[in-house]
C-alpha cells in the first residue's frame, strides 16, 4: 500500500491544504485543473499539473476517467479526493482500486453504505445509534410523491424533505405544513436530480431550535476506531455552514463521551477506514439524533486540528499507507477553543445570493506557528476571480485561543484586518455576527440566520455606511500627497479647494468640499471633518487622525474615481459619478439570468400571461437556486433557454410583451 506521489482530485483551498501536508511527508504532488482554474494558486503549488477539461464540473472534476488518466500520465500512485465532487462516490474509489491506485479514503462499500440516506439510517438503527423519526428509512416503503404526501402528517410538521443521495445541504427542503409539502418535494427532487443524478427522497421530523454537532472519527485497516471530539456547526444559512467551532459550547464531557461512542459504533457498523464525520442534530434537551455520515475529510477539519494539535491529512495519508492509528482513545486530548469562519462570495443582505467577480485585493494574515493564533486556508488569490462554476467559498479563517471568548476576539480581528475588494463577500456580516450577543451566548440554532433573513433582522439589513467613511473616501480621492498607488497626484497640487461628488454602493450620492486648509472636508453647513494627520503606511493602507484619534484603513483604487475602503469591519465601494459610465435602466421586457448557472426549472411557455413578480423559472448556481422573476405584467413572447441548459449571467431567458405596450 505504499505510494510516492499524491494527486488531489479537487481544487481550491482543499487541494492546497493536502499538498501542504503531502510535501511535508515527502510525497510528490499532482494537481488536476479545469479550464477555469488554469491559473489558480493550487495549480502553481503542485509539482505537476494536468488539465482535465472544461469549466463546468461535469466536464472536469466529476470525470473519474479523466482524473485516473491524469494520475497515470503524471505518475501519481495515490489519489486524495478532497471534499465534494467525487469524494463520496464509491464508483470512483473502485475505479482507483481497479487501476492500482491507492484511494486515500474509506473502502467503496463503506462509502456506499452511507451514501444513501435511507439505507444509512436503517444501518444506524440496527447499530443502536439514535435516529430522527421519519419516513423512508430503507424499509422498502414506497417513496413516490403520493406516498410522501400521505406520510407527512404521520411524521409530523414541520418536517424536512431530504435527498437520499444528498449532502452539503443540497436536495433538502423544509415543509412547514401539509400545504407546503408538495412544493418542498418538487424542489428537493429537482435539486437532487441536478446535483446527484438521484431524485430519491425521505422525510424526517424537523428538530426545532436544534444544534448541528458532529463527531470526527478515524479508523485504520487493523480494526481500531477512535473519535477526536466534536465540532459545533450550528451557525448555518440555508443549511450551509457559516461558522464552526470546537469544542461545542453546549457539550460537556459526559455528552461528548456518549456521542463519541455512538459515532465510533456507526463507523464500526460499516467497516470504516480513514477519516469520517458522524453528524447529529441535538435538540433543546440535548438529546441527539443521527443525521448522516460524511465519508471524507470535512471543510471544517482545521478546528479539530487546532484543539488536538493533530494533522488530520497526515493521519489520512498514514492510514492509506497501511499504518495503524497513531493514538488510542485515551491519548486524545483537547486544548483551548478553535473557531472557523467561511468567507463566501455572497451578499447576506440579498438572501446570501452568490456573487461572482474579480478578487482585486485580499491580504489575509499570515498563519502562525504551532496551530496557535490565526490560520487561513484560501483557494483564491489576489488577481484571481470567483467564477459561477464552483462553490463560492473564498477562504476559511480559523482562530485558536485559550477560551471561546479569546478565539472569537482573534477571529474578528483577523477578519477586520483582511478585507477583500472586488466582489461582495460575507466578511462584514461575519464580523458583526461574531459580536452578536446571541452568538456569544450560544443561543443560535440551525435556522436562526434564515429566520433573521426572513424578518429583516438588523444584522441582515442593508448596512448603513459609517459617517466617517464619506470624508475618508473624499480624502483618499482628493489628497494630493497620496497619489494613485504612489504614482501621479490625484489632483493638481495647485488646487487648494474643490468639490468632490461620490456615489456609494448603496446608491447615495453626496457632494463634499475638499480644502487643503486642515485638510478639511465639509458638506454644506451640517458636516465638517478636519484631518489632523494623514499618512501612508503602504500602498493600500493609510493612517489618519480625526478628533485626536488615529485610525487605520485599507483602500484600493481600481479605476479613475473608483475606490474601495475597508475600515473596522466595514467594506464599501465609492465612485465619482462623473468617472462612472451611465447605466441604462433595465428593460422590464427582458428577464435575464441574475447569475450564471443551470436553468433547472421553467414555469412558463410562449403565450402565457404573467403578473409582475411572478416566478418564471429557477437557475441553480453555486449550491443555490435563484428565481427568475417577471419585472412587469405581460405575455411571454419568447423563451430562449431550455431546462438543463447553462446560461451566462445577464443572458436573456424570457422576453415579455408588456400589457401597456
Amino acid at each position: 500500500m505504499s505510494f510516492s506521489s499524491v494527486l488531489v482530485a479537487n481544487r481550491g483551498e482543499i487541494a492546497s491544504r493536502v499538498f501542504r501536508t503531502a510535501r511535508a511527508l515527502g510525497y510528490e504532488t499532482v494537481a488536476v485543473f479545469s479550464d477555469a482554474d488554469r491559473d489558480a494558486p493550487f495549480v502553481r503549488e503542485a509539482d505537476r499539473a494536468v488539465s482535465i477539461g472544461g469549466a463546468a464540473p461535469a466536464t472536469s472534476y466529476l470525470r473519474a476517467d479523466a482524473i485516473v488518466d491524469a494520475a497515470r500520465r503524471a505518475g501519481a500512485d495515490a489519489i486524495h479526493p478532497g471534499y465534494g465532487f467525487l469524494a463520496e462516490d464509491p464508483a470512483f474509489a473502485r475505479l482507483c482500486a481497479e487501476r492500482g491506485i491507492t484511494f486515500i479514503g474509506p473502502p467503496p462499500a463503506a462509502i456506499a453504505a452511507m451514501g444513501n440516506k435511507a439505507e444509512a439510517k436503517a444501518a444506524m438503527m440496527r447499530a443502536g445509534v439514535p435516529c430522527v423519526p421519519g419516513y423512508g428509512g430503507g424499509d422498502g416503503a414506497p417513496v413516490d410523491d403520493a406516498a410522501l404526501i400521505a406520510a407527512g402528517p404521520t411524521v409530523g410538521f414541520p418536517l424536512l424533505v431530504k435527498a437520499v443521495a444528498g449532502g452539503g445541504g443540497r436536495g433538502m427542503r423544509l415543509a412547514a405544513d401539509a400545504d407546503g409539502l408538495p412544493e418542498a418535494i418538487a424542489g428537493a427532487r429537482r435539486e437532487a436530480k441536478a446535483a446527484f443524478g438521484d431524485d430519491g427522497l425521505i422525510l424526517e421530523r424537523f428538530i426545532a431550535a436544534g444544534r448541528h454537532i458532529e463527531i470526527q472519527v478515524f479508523a485504520d485497516a487493523h480494526g481500531h476506531v477512535i473519535h477526536l471530539g466534536e465540532r459545533d456547526c450550528t451557525t448555518q444559512r440555508r443549511r450551509q455552514k457559516v461558522i464552526e467551532e470546537a469544542p461545542s459550547p453546549v457539550v460537556d464531557g459526559a455528552l461528548r463521551a456518549r456521542m463519541g461512542a455512538d459515532a465510533v459504533a456507526a463507523a464500526q457498523a460499516i467497516g470504516y477506514v480513514g477519516a469520517g464525520t458522524v453528524e447529529f442534530i441535538v435538540d433543546e434537551s440535548l438529546d441527539y439524533y443521527f443525521l448522516e455520515m460524511n465519508t471524507r475529510l470535512q471543510v471544517e477539519h482545521p478546528v479539530t486540528e487546532m484543539v488536538t494539535g493533530l494533522d488530520l491529512v497526515a493521519w489520512q495519508l498514514r492510514i492509506a499507507a497501511g499504518e495503524s492509528l497513531p493514538l488510542e482513545q485515551s491519548q486524545v486530548t483537547w486544548r483551548g477553543h478553535a473557531i472557523e469562519a467561511r468567507l463566501y462570495a455572497e451578499d447576506p443582505m440579498r438572501g446570501f445570493a452568490p456573487q461572482v467577480g474579480p478578487v482585486r485585493f485580499f491580504r489575509p494574515p499570515e498563519q502562525k506557528t504551532a496551530g496557535v493564533g490565526i490560520r487561513v486556508d484560501s483557494g483564491v488569490a489576489e488577481g484571481g476571480a470567483v467564477t459561477p462554476h464552483y462553490d463560492p467559498m473564498i477562504a476559511k479563517v480559523i482562530a485558536h485561543g485559550a477560551t471561546r471568548e479569546e478565539a472569537i476576539r482573534r477571529l474578528r480581528r483577523a477578519l477586520v484586518a483582511s478585507p477583500l475588494f472586488g466582489v461582495t463577500t460575507n466578511g462584514p456580516f461575519l464580523v458583526a455576527l461574531l459580536a452578536h450577543e446571541d452568538f456569544s451566548a450560544h443561543r443560535l440554532h440551525t435556522a436562526t440566520l434564515d429566520e433573521w433573513s426572513a424578518t429583516a433582522s438588523e444584522l441582515l439589513s442593508p448596512e448603513v455606511i459609517p459617517p466617517l467613511l464619506w470624508p475618508l473616501a473624499v480624502a483618499l480621492l482628493a489628497q494630493p500627497a497620496l497619489g494613485r498607488d504612489g504614482n501621479a497626484p490625484l489632483r493638481s497640487p495647485a488646487a487648494r479647494a474643490f468639490d468632490v461628488s461620490l456615489e456609494s454602493d448603496d446608491g447615495q450620492v453626496r457632494t463634499y468640499r475638499w480644502s487643503d486648509d486642515g485638510p478639511r472636508v465639509t458638506r454644506g453647513d451640517d458636516e465638517a471633518f478636519t484631518f489632523e494627520g494623514f499618512e501612508r503606511v503602504d500602498a493600500h493602507t493609510v493612517r489618519f487622525a480625526l478628533d485626536g484619534v488615529w485610525r487605520r484603513a485599507h483602500h484600493l483604487r481600481v479605476a479613475a474615481g473608483e475606490l474601495w475602503i475597508g475600515f473596522e469591519g466595514h467594506v464599501h465601494h465609492f465612485v465619482e459619478p462623473s468617472a462612472a459610465p451611465a447605466e441604462a435602466p433595465p428593460d422590464p421586457r427582458d428577464v435575464s439570468a441574475p447569475v450564471a448557472g443551470t436553468l433547472v426549472a421553467l414555469d412558463v411557455s410562449v403565450g402565457d400571461e404573467v403578473l409582475a413578480g411572478a416566478r418564471l423559472g429557477v437557475i441553480e448556481a453555486m449550491k443555490m437556486e435563484t428565481q427568475l422573476v417577471a419585472g412587469a405584467a405581460g405575455r411571454v413572447a419568447e423563451v430562449r433557454a431550455q431546462v438543463g441548459q447553462q446560461v451566462e449571467a445577464g443572458a436573456i431567458v424570457v422576453t415579455l410583451e408588456l400589457e401597456d405596450g
